[in-house]
C-alpha cells in the first residue's frame, strides 16, 4: 500500500514537472516568435525608440508650457525647436575651438608623428631612417593594395550615415507628436482595449513611461559626472580643449560603451599632440579612473535607486544586452529590464490574493471536536 501510494505521487509530480516544462516551452517559443518580429520591424522600431527616449528629456518643458495655457501644438513646437537649438548649440561648442586650434592640432600630430620616427630610431630598436622608410612604404603599400576594401567600406559608412539621419528625422517628427498628443494616447488605448485590458494596459503604460523619464536623468546626472571629473583632471594636467572635451564626454555617455571609448580616445590624442607622451598617459589614467567609478559604482547607484533594479540586476542586464545586441544592446538593456521589471511587479500586485481575516465573534468552532475556542483577534 505505501509503494503504491508512493508511486502515485511520483507520476503525479512527473506530470506536474512535464506540464510546467511544457508551459515553459511555450512562452520561450512565444518570446522568441515576438523577439523575430521585433527584428523584422526594426527600421520603425527603432526611430521610436529614440523618440520616446528624447520624449521623457523633453517632456517636463512642455509640461511646465501647457499648464501655463500654450496650447499643445504650440508648446510641442517651441520645444522641439528649442531642443534642435541646443543640440546645434553643443555641436558648435564642440566644433568651433576645434577649428580654431586645428592648425596647432595638424603641427601637433606632425610633431607626433616625428617624436615616434626619433623613438623607434633610438634605443632598444635602432631602426635607421631607411628602415623607417621601408614600413611606411610598406603600409602605402597595402593601404593601395585594399582600395576595393576602403571603397566599398566608405560606401558602406556613407550608407550608415544616411540611415542614421533618417532615423534622426524620424525620430525628431515622432518626438513633436508624443509632446503634441502624449496625454490625449492612454484615454484613447482605453477605449480600444476589451474588458480589464482597458485598465492594466494603461496603468503599465503610465508606470513604464516614468520608468523611461528616470532613465533618462540618471544617465544625464551620470554623463554630467564623467564630464565633471573628466574636464577637472584635464584642466589639471593643461590639456586644450577643455570645455569642448567634457560636453564631448557628457554627450557620449548616452551610448555605452563605443561613446566613452570615443571621448576617451579624442581628449587622450589631443593631449599626446599638444602635451607630450607623459601627460597623455596621465589624461588616460584619469580617465580610465572615473570610468572605472562610473561604470561600477556611480551608474549602478543611481540607475538602482531611479529604476528600482540593483545595482547587480543592472551590471547582468548591460553585459547580456552587450552580449545579444552589442552597442544597441547596451543603450536598451537597463531601460527594458526595469520595464519588464514594471511589468512583473503590476502582475504580482493584481495576481495576489488578500489574506482574508476573520471576523471577530465571541467564539469559533474547533473543527473535528465539537467544541469551541475564543475566536483569534485580528492582527
Amino acid at each position: 500500500m505505501p509503494a503504491t501510494l508512493n508511486t502515485k505521487k511520483t507520476r503525479s509530480a512527473l506530470r506536474t514537472s512535464a506540464r510546467i516544462s511544457l508551459e515553459m516551452l511555450l512562452v520561450v517559443l512565444m518570446a522568441t516568435v515576438v523577439i523575430w518580429i521585433l527584428g523584422q520591424m526594426w527600421s520603425i522600431i527603432w526611430p521610436l525608440v529614440i523618440a520616446l527616449l528624447l520624449t521623457t528629456l523633453t517632456w517636463p518643458v512642455t509640461r511646465f508650457l501647457r499648464r501655463r495655457g500654450w496650447h499643445p501644438t504650440l508648446a510641442a513646437s517651441v520645444v522641439t525647436l528649442l531642443f534642435l537649438l541646443v543640440a546645434a548649440g553643443i555641436v558648435v561648442l564642440i566644433a568651433v575651438p576645434v577649428a580654431s586650434q586645428s592648425g596647432e592640432l595638424v603641427t601637433g600630430v606632425g610633431n607626433g608623428i616625428q617624436r615616434l620616427r626619433d623613438w623607434a630610431a633610438g634605443p632598444p630598436f635602432n631602426f635607421g631612417d631607411n628602415q623607417v622608410s621601408n614600413v611606411f612604404d610598406t603600409a602605402v603599400a597595402r593601404i593601395q593594395s585594399s582600395v576595393g576594401s576602403i571603397v566599398s567600406a566608405t560606401l558602406s559608412g556613407v550608407g550608415t550615415v544616411v540611415s542614421g539621419l533618417v532615423t534622426t528625422v524620424l525620430a525628431l517628427f515622432l518626438m513633436f507628436f508624443f509632446l503634441k498628443d502624449g496625454p490625449r494616447f492612454l484615454p484613447w488605448l482605453a477605449l480600444q482595449l476589451p474588458g480589464r485590458l482597458a485598465r492594466d494596459v494603461p496603468a503599465v503604460a503610465k508606470l513604464g513611461w516614468t520608468t523611461l523619464g528616470s532613465f533618462v536623468l540618471s544617465q544625464a546626472f551620470v554623463g554630467l559626472l564623467d564630464a565633471v571629473f573628466i574636464g577637472i583632471g584635464l584642466w589639471i594636467v593643461g590639456v586644450p580643449l577643455v570645455l569642448p572635451l567634457a560636453v564631448l564626454t557628457f554627450v557620449a555617455a548616452f551610448v555605452p560603451i563605443i561613446g566613452a571609448l570615443f571621448a576617451g580616445f579624442v581628449a587622450v590624442l589631443i593631449a599626446l599632440v599638444s602635451n607630450g607622451l607623459t601627460d597623455a598617459l596621465i589624461v588616460l589614467a584619469i580617465i580610465v579612473a572615473v570610468q572605472q567609478l562610473e561604470g561600477n559604482v556611480f551608474q549602478p547607484m543611481v540607475q538602482s535607486r531611479g529604476l528600482g533594479l540593483h545595482a547587480a540586476v543592472i551590471l547582468l542586464a548591460v553585459t547580456l544586452g552587450g552580449s545579444l545586441a552589442g552597442i544597441v544592446g547596451s543603450l536598451l538593456a537597463v531601460p527594458v529590464a526595469a520595464l519588464i521589471a514594471v511589468v512583473w511587479q503590476y502582475l504580482r500586485e493584481q495576481l495576489s490574493d488578500p489574506i482574508p481575516i476573520p471576523e471577530p465573534g465571541p467564539e469559533t468552532a474547533v473543527p473535528g471536536t465539537g467544541t469551541t475556542a475564543p475566536a483569534p483577534k485580528p492582527t
